[in-house]
């Protein structure tokens, strides 16, 4: 089934615009602009074997960089503050206890005093891509997003909140009834032991949330606990998010098993003229029958069959289509640009996207825009 949401609402508020056709007891939450050969069966076994409310798949970051920047690179991305998550690991590396992504992250990083004591030690982790690829119970995922119906993000608003909240929880999990906290009183149940065995039966070794839900006789507490699990991909996995040009570009190298060819060579097609002075960079194809102008220079990009470069022109981190005429003085910069496009002298593009056929008018600047011929 397919269904169609406002592009505006963010990853939950999509979940939760769909959240009446949500049957199952634990849902499989996947970002479309991921690229990775990780088994999400595997992602879900992890989550049913631990009994967990959330289920994160962490990957290596790739060796450019985190494609959460996704940057056009060129002299811009040097000037671009990194962005990392700072995840929190329990010491067997099971269970989520921090996570801080994106813009969150500053110099200084805060842990929960009570999380860091119930685990006694956490390993923080630097070098782990958030991989967009999340297991959820389900009852537990729509009571969060009917409570708070301000989040919009899985990523930054849904799973950090579950990760906090894990020894404090709300949630009702697995029909275990859950004790009221009154202060420093505990509620006595009729049968603890049967609670603990309950608990226990999901994990071989007891997790700190079940040890910090017991008291010191091995009786269950007031305390309400769930779990945030983390699945790490193997080093040796594939686990890209395809979120800009030149993601797009490393993806389809690695794909089509050229990226080893592609380290040091560039692939040019029969016949290509190149004017005096220009260059072609590493990581470069040039297309059969194109001509350059002198002092051009190409890097990291694709250049098409067929096209006309004038001279002093610069192509970085972009895609150029066939039959694509650039005026002389022209830069474009992480951008692609379909066929038949004119681009008339001292044009600049910057991150953009150029529709087939349109022409760009001499002396034009533009970053970040999609620019395309009107229908008529």
């Amino acid at each position: 089934m397919i269904a169609a949401v406002p592009e505006d609402i963010g990853t939950a508020g999509a979940l939760r615009a769909i959240s009446h056709y949500l049957t199952a007891k634990d849902i499989l939450a996947v970002s479309g602009d991921l690229v990775s050969d990780v088994s999400p069966g595997a992602v879900a076994a992890t989550h049913r074997r631990h009994d967990a409310v959330v289920t994160a798949t962490l990957c290596s970051v790739p060796i450019s960089g985190s494609s959460e920047l996704g940057s056009s690179g060129g002299k811009d991305k040097t000037k671009k503050p990194g962005r990392y998550n700072i995840i929190g690991l329990d010491p067997r590396k099971q269970f989520l206890v921090h996570i801080a992504t994106g813009a969150e992250v500053e110099k200084d990083t805060r842990l929960q005093k009570h999380l860091l004591h119930a685990v006694g030690q956490m390993e923080i982790r630097s070098d782990l891509m958030d991989a967009h690829m999340y297991a959820f119970k389900r009852s537990v995922l729509q009571e969060v997003l009917d409570r708070k119906d301000t989040f919009q993000s899985l990523k930054q608003d849904v799973v950090p909140y579950l990760v906090q909240s894990q020894l404090k929880s709300q949630a009702v999990l697995s029909g275990i009834p859950q004790a009221e906290e009154d202060g420093n009183k505990k509620v006595s149940f009729p049968n603890n032991q049967v609670m603990v065995s309950q608990i226990l039966a999901n994990a071989s070794t007891p997790s700190f949330h079940e040890l910090y839900s017991m008291d010191p006789d091995g009786f269950a507490q007031t305390r309400k606990t769930h779990k945030c699990c983390a699945y790490i991909a193997s080093s040796s996995s594939y686990c890209v998010r395809l979120n800009s040009i030149q993601a797009f570009m490393d993806i389809n190298r690695d794909v089509t098993g050229e990226a080893d060819h592609l380290l040091s060579d560039n692939v040019i097609g029969p016949s290509p003229k190149l004017g005096t002075k220009t260059t072609v960079g590493p990581h470069c194809m040039l297309g059969e029958g194109s001509e350059m102008g002198d002092k051009c220079q190409v890097k990291r990009s694709v250049i098409g069959r067929h096209c006309r470069i004038g001279s002093h022109v610069k192509v970085v981190n972009s895609v150029v289509m066939n039959h694509v005429t650039i005026g002389d003085g022209c830069i474009i910069q992480g951008s692609v640009i379909c066929s038949n496009v004119q681009l008339q002298e001292r044009v600049v593009l910057k991150d953009c996207q150029v529709g087939a056929g349109f022409v760009v008018t001499a002396g034009s600047e533009y970053k970040g825009e999609s620019l395309a011929r009107k229908e008529k």
